[in-house]
Formats: C-alpha cells, structure tokens, sequence
C-alpha cells in the first residue's frame, strides 16, 4: 500500500549528507538531493547504483508542539516497484541544537530487517536514540509505530518533491533560464520514506537553530 505524503503533513562508510537547518520560528525548511555521488547512486555513471543508500530528500517541520522529520531515499521509482528496505544500510538523522553546529547532539538511526514477529517477507524497522524514548522502537514497515511520546513510521509515499528536470537540463545547456511551474519530473512516482513526528521540546534548546543532516552507511564490501 502506498500513502501520498503529500497529504501528511558501517563497517561502512557515508555515501551521502544533506544538511538542513530548521529555526523554530519558522514552519518548515527543505533540502533535496538525488543520485549523489553520481559514481554510486546515478545508474548513467554506475551500472549497479547502490539506490538504497541514495538519499534523495529531507524534510523537517512544526505540526503544533510536534516536529516532523522526513527522510525519503531510493528514488524516485515507478509506481509498480515496492518500497526499499536493505538491512545492509544504516540511515542516520543527524540533529544539532548547540555549537559546535556540526556535531550531532541527537544521531538518530535507524535500520531495516525482516519482522521476525510476522510471517513470510515482512519487513521491519529498528530507530535508536530518539529523545525521551527509552530503548528502542521497533515494529513492521507500513505501520505506525508509537512509543513514549513519539510516532514513527515507514514505507512507500507519493514522491512530494516537485522539480523541473527537464527545464533545468535546457537551463545548464543554454544559459538562459528555462523552468516551467507546470512540469514536475517527480509527478506520479514514488519514494521511501521514514517519518517520525516527535515533541519539539525534545530537539529544542532555547533559540539555537536545530540543525539537521542525513547520512547512510553500508555494511561490508567496498565503495
């Protein structure tokens, strides 16, 4: 089953970081990046790209007293191909609310499996050091899972990121600008995606400005 987002609100080594800072004061700050490195995740530069690890957007905004924290990876896709889940990649959510802005006071990760709870293919997800949860919250894909105040949950979205692609290639090949607001490349695909929907009171620190990053790691062989 697929939701539309749009209507929501290592032994390895890092493939991939998009930073992102978020002011509390404001609503919403995005950041979007795909098929980068082009030499691991772009299949015009790699013929086996490694999509799992490709991280494409991240999205961090205020619903009330709630923070929602977006991560979308391996893609965009065809809507015929299911969502990707690869127990080899570590995904981490990096959150800094205190100088030095560049470390991470909240490394929150989280990594796929299957479920051993459930029959056949069923896949699950394991998040770590979320603020104010106490271990970790584990539970099947496609599900919200919520525990001491915090709500996760991951699967397949409609892809929400809108873009241009087409006048962005005429734009780099002319030099004059060519983007049209009617053409969305993203339009009728979808991605992977994990939400999580926490306190702001856990990330917050007085007026700092929270600071928010993505990376993954895979596990074994060579990059």
């Amino acid at each position: 089953m697929k939701i539309n987002l749009k209507a929501l609100f290592a032994g390895g080594a890092a493939i991939l970081a998009i930073p992102l800072a978020l002011q509390f004061a404001e609503q919403r700050a995005p950041a979007a990046d795909h098929l980068d490195p082009p030499a691991r995740t772009n299949p015009a530069s790699d013929t086996t790209p490694d999509a799992a690890a490709d991280i494409a957007d991240i999205y961090a905004f205020q619903d009330g007293a709630s923070t929602i924290l977006i991560l979308t990876f391996a893609g965009p896709q065809a809507t015929d191909r299911p969502a990707v889940y690869d127990r080899d990649v570590l995904y981490t959510l990096n959150v800094s609310n205190a100088t030095p802005r560049t470390t991470a006071n909240f490394p929150i990760t989280f990594q796929f499996g299957q479920d051993m709870g459930a029959n056949g293919s069923q896949f699950g997800i394991r998040v770590r050091n979320l603020p104010g949860v106490t271990g970790d919250i584990t539970g099947a894909v496609e599900t919200d899972l919520v525990k001491d105040g915090v709500r996760v949950r991951a699967g397949l979205f409609d892809d929400p990121f809108f873009f241009d692609s087409q006048g962005f290639r005429e734009t780099v090949s002319t030099g004059t600008l060519s983007f049209n607001n009617q053409r969305d490349f993203f339009a009728g695909q979808n991605i992977s995606a994990v939400i999580i929907e926490i306190p702001t009171s856990r990330l917050a620190n007085g007026t700092n400005p929270v600071d928010i990053w993505a990376t993954t790691a895979r596990f074994g062989g060579q990059l």
